[in-house]
């Protein structure tokens, strides 16, 4: 049986918001399953459909189960692989009438997890199902952001973000010559264009700078789905969803080609010695500072597990931990909005924690050169110059990160994206 290239394609929510998004996307993966590759889908709920699903559950409930949550929410990408697999039948009959099209959840398709609710781990992938669809030529859409413990038999969701999780876990899975993180952006970009309108697309990337990028931030991709493809070396591409307006570039990859230069290429290679280059500036717009009244790291560590255990809520990303005086350890920690909020009502009056009022934000300088050259320095005095004062200042391997009252926030970001001239 001939062996095909597998591309792993997956579809953001807004792409697929109405009917005429899920038909168009529907013909560019039977148009791409017609030059001779098979292709594997993952799709994300419809538009804004998983913000929808959540206000839902707090309607019912102000703390709602998390498992019950999890089976809720993983109704979206059913809704639209469903819908999606539907819409290619009838591409794929025009353009490659021997293939069909089948949808599976991630439990379908053996994607294992831990039993983690809300923000559950991809512990390993039994894709025989999908395996056997590939191997006779047909297209897979799955459902993104989902699977299943194999200890408890649960249903699970990945956390925000999950599908970008999900489409880089199968293509390492399989081996895929790529995957292709498919949004209404152009690619990965230099700074969230809502606050710098001149943030310019990022169009080379090695794995790390990425990492990088998306642990302080970016937007564009879940952290852990570039943490995946870097452990694993699975090359991505970032770009448009859809066709542009008539009269402009097309920006639709080719297999086998080059790719257009209005979109992201991330892959191991780097091309760059030693220098001060400044690629991008990005943020976490809200961080919480809570203060433990402990005289180790690890006793404060353990007391935020029991805390949020309590309340089964998952951990949150921790940016900085520190001591300061003889029994007292800071912590500054960020989540997607929702996590974060349930995580800070989980926390606060707890005996011996305090939290602080005053909200902050961290923004993070993606550059070389940070630690062997003055760029800290310049950054700061740039800062400074423009009136955003540094509460915190955590350098990095690949950037430095300033932490910064939240009302600095987008000052601090456009004066720190000047210095990318």
């Amino acid at each position: 049986m001939k062996t095909r290239p597998l591309i792993v394609q997956k579809y953001g929510g807004m792409s697929l918001a109405t009917a005429d998004h899920i038909r168009a996307a529907a013909r560019r993966v039977a148009t791409l399953r017609a030059s001779d590759c098979n292709v594997l889908v993952v799709v994300s709920a419809m538009g804004a459909a998983t913000d929808g699903l959540i206000q839902l559950a707090y309607s019912v409930s102000s703390h709602p189960n998390r498992r019950e949550l999890d089976m809720l929410l993983s109704t979206g990408e059913r809704v639209s692989m469903a819908l999606f697999s539907m819409a290619l039948t009838d591409a794929l009959a025009e353009l490659v009438p021997d293939a069909r099209a089948i949808s599976f959840t991630g439990s379908q398709a053996g994607l294992l997890t831990d039993e983690t609710h809300s923000n559950a781990r991809i512990i390993d992938v039994k894709s025989i199902r999908v395996q056997q669809e590939l191997s006779l030529g047909n297209v897979v859409i799955l459902a993104g952001f989902q699977g299943v413990s194999p200890k408890t038999k649960e249903i699970t969701t990945l956390g925000r973000g999950g599908t970008d999780v999900t489409a880089v876990a199968m293509a390492a899975a399989f081996q895929a010559t790529r995957c292709e993180i498919l949004k209404e952006v152009p690619g990965v970009l230099s700074a969230d264009p809502k606050v710098v309108p001149d943030a310019h697309v990022l169009t080379l990337l090695t794995h790390r700078q990425l990492l990088d990028m998306t642990f302080w931030g970016a937007k564009v991709l879940h952290y852990r789905s570039a943490e995946l493809a870097t452990t694993h070396g699975v090359p991505l591409y970032v770009g448009l969803a859809h066709e542009p307006e008539k009269g402009k570039a097309s920006n639709q990859p080719k297999t086998g080609a080059t790719m257009s230069n209005t979109s992201t290429l991330v892959s191991t290679d780097s091309g760059t010695f030693e220098n001060d280059r400044v690629l991008a500036v990005n943020s976490h717009a809200t961080v919480r500072r809570i203060e433990f009244q402990s005289s180790t790291i690890a006793e404060a560590s353990d007391r935020l597990l029991k805390l949020l255990a309590a309340k089964s809520l998952p951990l949150p990303q921790l940016l900085d931990v520190s001591k300061n005086g003889s029994a007292k350890i800071v912590m500054l920690i960020t989540s997607p909005t929702e996590s974060l909020d349930a995580q800070v009502s989980a926390i606060k009056g707890a005996n011996g924690v305090a939290l602080d009022s005053q909200l902050y934000s961290s923004v993070t300088v993606t550059c070389q050169g940070s630690y062997t050259t003055d760029l800290i320095t310049r950054f700061n005095a740039g800062l400074e110059k423009g009136g955003v004062e540094t509460e915190r200042i955590l350098p990095g391997p690949l950037g430095v990160t300033f932490i910064v009252k939240h009302e600095n926030r987008s000052h601090a970001i456009k004066i720190l994206h000047g210095f990318l001239a």
